[in-house]
């Protein structure tokens, strides 16, 4: 054999064993500690759970903590793109931290899939944000099953307390518009930050007010102070919560100040009392028996569920892109993009995911079921 031929040949050989080998390699920043801890260590969990393999290429899921802080969340998002040339970006846990990683994504053209809520982290799409997706649900969604209950049992004045930061606002903003579609008044608005111990002053404002219920827009286990205070003070009304506050710290913390809570949300929390017909029974029992397989029973989150849906994603989308190109590169990054905005009824523990170019959620109502916490438990109260 001439030496062109052996050269072409070895050629053709690295190139095989390039692709073979090839990583894909995922950035991964959650809230493990800090005030979002409650959100951030079951998504923490769940990444150690997804597959190593997709598509026969093997996936290096590289996890960091922001400690629920903003700035070390586009810390550890540089950091991926810069240092470790990520594929994609999951995080972060909430929505302060997810809004602030966007200019780091658009301008290395890295695709994220946020675990946080507000629709702001992917509304309106722009050339910043059609490099971001997300698989909580959004908020309008949530606020307008709220409204609805509302209305049903009777309310006509309700008053809000949420975080002073991105969630609280864009809480606030939707919980309007569902109360107005549903011709309830909005008599007092309050905010209250992740870190305070008290919120007394606001809460003594809100019950002045005298609405027939309250909503409290926070996440994980700093939403349980305006309710404990509430209940504290007095206050009889009906109290509901956000999606956000869907496990069990919340009840740990909450403890008999949360009982008869409302709330809407995934169908995960409570997916073994969902009847049989119902479409996301199946996909979110899966992921809670793997889940309590490593961490005991009872141990399932809901924010865990959004990682995993996450991970559901990137598994639907990555077989795809790697027809296109090849792992580190951007064309990869560009191909993996696509390939996310394209998805179709992709079973989750949270709902049926389809995306499309002016929708990096793609779930409908059949990511949403009314609960109620009823003796410390979650009760699917349809």
């Amino acid at each position: 054999m001439n030496l062109k031929k052996l050269a072409l040949l070895g050629a053709a050989v690295l190139g095989f064993s390039t692709a073979a080998w090839a990583e894909v390699t995922v950035g991964v920043t959650v809230s493990a500690t800090g005030p979002a801890a409650s959100l951030g260590i079951p998504e923490r969990n769940t990444i150690a759970l997804m597959p190593k393999t997709i598509a026969g290429q093997t996936i290096n899921y590289i996890v960091l903590d922001d400690a629920s802080d903003t700035t070390q969340a586009v810390t550890n998002a540089r950091r991926f793109i810069s240092e470790r040339k990520v594929d994609a970006i999951i995080g972060s846990s909430t929505t302060p931290n997810s809004l602030a990683m966007i200019d780091a994504v658009a301008e290395s053209k890295t695709p994220m899939i946020s675990i946080a809520a507000s629709a702001a982290i992917i509304e309106p799409q722009d050339e910043k944000k059609r490099w971001v997706f997300k698989t909580p649900q959004n908020d309008i969604m949530m606020a307008l099953a709220i409204a609805d209950h509302m209305a049903s049992n009777g309310v006509k004045t309700a008053g809000y307390i949420g975080f002073a930061d991105a969630y609280g606002e864009n809480w606030h903003k939707e919980f309007a518009k569902a109360l107005e579609i549903k011709k309830i008044q909005l008599v007092v608005n309050e905010r209250f930050a992740r870190t305070d111990t008290a919120v007394m002053g606001q809460v003594l404002k809100i019950i002045g007010a005298k609405p027939d219920a309250v909503l409290v827009g926070g996440s994980g286990t700093p939403a349980a102070l305006p309710q404990k205070t509430l209940v504290e003070r007095g206050y009889a009304g009906k109290i509901y919560q956000t999606h956000g506050v869907a496990n069990a710290d919340f009840l740990r913390v909450g403890g008999k100040d949360v009982e008869g809570t409302i709330l809407p949300a995934g169908p995960v929390l409570v997916a073994d009392q969902l009847p049989a017909s119902n479409p996301v029974r199946k996909s979110a029992l899966e992921y809670i028996k793997i889940y309590e397989a490593a961490h005991g029973k009872g141990s399932v989150s809901t924010f865990g569920a959004h990682a995993w849906d996450a991970g559901l994603l990137l598994q639907a989308a990555l077989p795809v892109a790697l027809k296109s190109a090849q792992p580190g590169t951007p064309e990869f990054r560009a191909a993996l993009r696509d390939a996310l905005e394209s998805v179709k009824e992709v079973p989750g523990a949270h709902g049926i995911f389809t995306m499309s170019p002016k929708d990096h959620l793609g779930l409908d109502q059949r990511a949403r079921v009314m609960v109620k916490i009823e003796k410390g438990q979650w009760k699917y109260a349809p």
